[in-house]
C-alpha cells in the first residue's frame, strides 16, 4: 500500500511540475509578444537577431533542402516505377517540399543553430548577471533580449522556407532530367500543373509557427538558466530538444488544420 501510495505521489509532483513549467512558459510568452507591440522598439537587436536567424541559416538550410528534393525524387521514382506512375515524381517533389519537408527541415536546422545560440548568449547574461544589470540602466530584459527575437524568428523563418522550396523543386528537378532522363519541360508543366497557392501558404504559414517556437523556447531556457556554465550547457540542450518536439507537434496540428476534411 504504501510503495503504490509513493507512486501515486511521484505521478501527481511530476504532472503539477509539468502544470507549472507550462504556466510559467505560457505567462513567459505573453509577455514577450506583449512587449513586441508597446514601445520602445529595439530595433538594432531586431535587425541582428534577423541577420542571425535568416541570412546567417541560409546555406545550412540551402544545403539540406537541395539534398532533400534530390533524395526525395530519387526514392519516388523508386515506388512509383513499380505502379508505372513515374510522371508523379514531379508533383510529390513539389507538394512534399512545400507543405512538409520545407517548413519542418528548415525549422530543426536553425533549432539546431539558432535556438542552441539564443539559449546560450542569453543564459550566460543570466549567470553572469548581465540582466539583472539591464534591469538595473532601466531596460527592461525582455523587451530588450526577448521581443525582437520572437518577432525576428516569426520573420526569419518564412523567407528561408521560401528559399528551401524553391531549392527543394530545383533538387528533385535536376535529378529528375538528369539523372531519371525526364523531359524537362515536362517536369517543368507537371511541377507548375499540380501545386497550389495553399499548399506553398501552409508551409509558410508552418514556419512563421515554427519560427516563434524556435525563438521562444532559445530565450525561455536562456533566461531561466541558473548554475553557472553547467546551467547554461542545460539550458542550450533543452532548447534545442523543446525546440524540436514542439516543431513535430505543430506541424501535425497545423496540417490537421489546413488539409483534414
Amino acid at each position: 500500500m504504501i510503495a503504490l501510495l509513493d507512486v501515486v505521489a511521484r505521478i501527481g509532483r511530476g504532472l503539477l511540475g509539468a502544470c507549472e513549467a507550462s504556466g510559467k512558459l505560457a505567462m513567459f510568452a505573453l509577455a514577450g509578444v506583449g512587449h513586441v507591440f508597446r514601445p520602445p522598439f529595439y530595433g538594432r537587436m531586431f535587425l541582428r537577431a534577423l541577420l542571425e536567424i535568416g541570412f546567417l541559416s541560409l546555406p545550412v538550410v540551402a544545403l539540406t533542402a537541395v539534398f532533400t528534393g534530390m533524395v526525395l525524387a530519387l526514392q519516388s521514382s523508386t515506388g512509383l516505377s513499380r505502379f508505372s506512375a513515374d510522371s508523379a515524381v514531379a508533383s510529390l517533389v513539389v507538394l512534399s517540399v512545400t507543405r512538409e519537408l520545407g517548413p519542418v527541415l528548415a525549422g530543426l536546422m536553425v533549432a539546431g543553430r539558432v535556438g542552441a545560440a539564443m539559449a546560450a548568449e542569453i543564459g550566460t547574461m543570466r549567470v553572469t548577471d548581465q540582466i539583472d544589470a539591464l534591469t538595473t540602466l532601466s531596460t527592461n530584459p525582455m523587451k530588450y533580449l526577448v521581443a525582437p527575437r520572437l518577432l525576428a524568428g516569426v520573420i526569419a523563418l518564412p523567407l528561408l522556407v521560401l528559399v528551401a522550396d524553391i531549392l527543394g523543386v530545383l533538387g528533385g528537378f535536376i535529378i529528375g532530367v538528369v539523372k531519371l532522363g525526364f523531359n524537362p519541360g515536362i517536369y517543368l508543366n507537371n511541377t507548375v500543373d499540380f501545386v497550389r497557392n495553399d499548399d506553398v501558404v501552409s508551409g509558410l504559414v508552418k514556419a512563421a509557427v515554427f519560427g516563434f517556437l524556435i525563438s521562444l523556447m532559445g530565450c525561455f531556457h536562456g533566461y531561466n538558466s541558473k548554475g553557472g556554465a553547467q546551467g547554461v550547457g542545460a539550458a542550450t540542450t533543452s532548447a534545442v530538444v523543446a525546440a524540436s518536439v514542439l516543431i513535430l507537434a505543430f506541424d501535425y496540428v497545423l496540417t490537421e488544420l489546413f488539409f483534414a476534411r
